[in-house]
């Protein structure tokens, strides 16, 4: 009875419920102290896996048989002749080395080459045209100065020939790219929407889209080592814009970005850019579309019109002739 009375006692029960508080609340801030920091560890497998990741991309990219390759080494005799006639610092523009990326041709070979096309060209072009005119009788009734001036604008044609070979490459990849792109998109969304990181999903579509567009898949490639072994990430999307030059790119690479610095939804902000891109895939059709009627009169003037005279009048002039 006694030991009823003590625990119904008010007193007692709020010394218990006191000491039940403090207790608790000693509890729970010495409880932290006792655990095992975790963090510590965590970081340290996520930098050891990061560091392992670099070493694997910057392995596969050395490799011969890699098509994605960073540096490509000139040959000794294009980089002795750059270097002796001083050809970069005559012929070298600000954003030409933009441009041969741009093209797929990276490295310092394709640049020497570029170099010392621009210069071995226009000689060429001349002499074959001087072996033409005078050694083999081409144009034997135009005078002497005519022949000799036709080779040298023949020449000075040879000097933007590099040029335009390479604005050419550029247009023929920024085509295949934005063509591939929307796809590309996709596919990155249903890599990110199943748990995937960037990373990751880069390197999936990179492998699967391979078969439709090498280029994009060489893009997302190279995006995907720069991921890896860069230490501001902001600089691997900016590249893969500048590499490719295209409008819809720089519009995904910003929401990338975005996302990366302010936590936005990666998901949707890739969904609405697959679909932009999509309607200027569509738009460019269209305009190619609307662009056809006008290039198609020319030709059915020149070709089509004289075979239709041809057969709705041959019968009624043969009729004339045989009266």
């Amino acid at each position: 009875m006694n030991l009823v009375d003590s625990l119904t006692d008010p007193v007692f029960m709020a010394s218990a419920l006191a000491a039940l508080a403090v207790g608790a609340t000693v509890m729970t801030l010495a409880g932290p102290l006792f655990q095992p920091d975790k963090l510590k560890s965590r970081m340290k497998s996520v930098a050891l896996e990061r560091d392992q990741l670099r070493q694997r991309e910057r392995a596969k990219l050395q490799t011969k048989d890699d098509p994605v390759r960073l540096r490509n080494t000139p040959k000794a005799a294009l980089q002795r002749i750059v270097d002796q006639l001083n050809l970069r610092k005559h012929l070298e523009d600000s954003d030409l080395k933009e441009k041969l990326r741009m093209a797929g041709l990276r490295g310092d070979a394709p640049l020497y080459t570029f170099l010392v096309m621009r210069i071995g060209i226009p000689p060429l072009l001349f002499v074959l045209v001087l072996l033409y005119t005078f050694v083999l009788g081409g144009f034997a009734e135009h005078p002497a100065s005519v022949r000799f001036a036709a080779a040298i604008g023949v020449a000075l044609v040879g000097f933007f020939i590099p040029k335009i070979l390479l604005s050419n490459r550029i247009q023929r990849r920024q085509q295949e790219m934005q063509r591939a792109f929307p796809d590309s998109l996709d596919l990155m969304l249903i890599c990110v929407e199943s748990g995937m990181s960037i990373e990751q999903a880069m390197r999936k579509v990179s492998e699967e889209v391979g078969q439709q567009s090498v280029v994009a898949a060489e893009e997302f490639a190279l995006t995907t080592a720069e991921l890896s072994y860069l230490q501001d990430r902001r600089v691997a999307y900016e590249n893969l814009a500048k590499r490719t030059g295209l409008e819809g790119v720089k519009a995904v690479t910003a929401a990338l970005i975005q996302a990366e610095r302010y936590g936005t939804p990666l998901a949707h902000a890739l969904r609405v850019m697959a679909q932009e891109n999509r309607d200027m895939r569509m738009s460019e059709a269209e305009k190619k579309a609307a662009a056809l009627p006008p290039k198609l009169t020319v030709p059915m003037i020149v070709f089509f019109l004289p075979v239709l005279f041809v057969v709705i009048l041959g019968p009624a002039v043969i009729r004339v002739m045989e009266l």
